[in-house]
């Protein structure tokens, strides 16, 4: 049942829950994009003190509030006892065009330095040639994709990305003005999850149980109240669960 474990390997080497900065850290003010204000993402961290949320957008319904913006799309492999780790995953042809057409249904990626340089690592070219054929239509996707990098260290980017900073709540409103996100990783969505910023939640659940952290939304302070929207069970046991929040519906 379990395919080869390609989507996430790097040659960086292992990411753990400790080398991912703290989404708690306040980090930025301003929402200026480097280089311009067209378009602009937020960084790895915000405190808690600058995180409120705005009341334009947690009122009105669902369709409101899309009539106004974009749609905030978060997905994530996930173990059924909430374990995030890469390495406990497993990913198959199928599953791997599913995520392919979670990307592609994107106009832009947010990712943060983690996911982006894992990213990176696995399917900038040449290193994606090496992938197995069926996953390379995914490795085609997510290298033409547009990609806002958020991070406190790096100084620049060049697979197709911005590197951008400001005000965490500002800056994806800003980004998504216009435009449909996914956002990848793990602690930069628990930072938007808590701005009650995310729209719509893709969980891809893995038949397993890993004992261990990372887990998803470690941190996150204030229950969010979803509503199920959606169920699609793949062949190899793994089962794709979409959720918008009860403040959307």
């Amino acid at each position: 049942m379990p395919g080869e474990q390609v989507l996430f390997h790097t040659e960086r080497g292992e990411h753990t829950s400790d080398t991912r900065p703290d989404y708690l850290q306040p980090l930025f003010e301003g929402a200026k994009l480097r280089g311009g204000f067209p378009r602009s993402s937020p960084r790895d961290g915000a405190s808690r003190a600058a995180v409120g949320i705005p009341r334009d957008l947690a009122a009105g319904t669902r369709q409101d509030y899309r009539d106004r913006m974009g749609t905030l799309r978060y997905s994530i492999n996930v173990t059924i006892d909430g374990c995030v780790d890469h390495r406990e995953g497993y990913v198959d042809a199928e599953s791997h065009a599913h995520a392919e057409q979670t990307v592609a249904r994107a106009d832009a990626l947010l990712l943060g330095r983690v996911t982006y340089q894992m990213m990176e690592d696995a399917w900038r070219p040449p290193a994606s040639d090496t992938m197995p054929e069926w996953a390379k239509p995914f490795g085609r996707t997510i290298d033409a994709a547009k990609k806002y990098v958020v991070s406190s260290t790096l100084r620049s980017v060049d697979w197709n990305a911005e590197l951008v900073s400001g005000d965490l709540a500002d800056a994806v409103r800003d980004l998504k003005a216009h435009r449909d996100v996914y956002v990848g990783g793990v602690t930069l969505p628990t930072a938007l999850a808590a701005l009650d910023l995310i729209d719509e939640y893709e969980f891809v659940v893995h038949p397993r149980i890993a004992g261990h952290g990372p887990r998803l939304f470690d941190g996150l302070t204030t229950p969010i109240d979803l509503v199920a929207t959606g169920r699609k069970d793949l062949r190899s046991g793994l089962v794709v669960t979409s959720y918008v929040p009860r403040s959307r519906t």
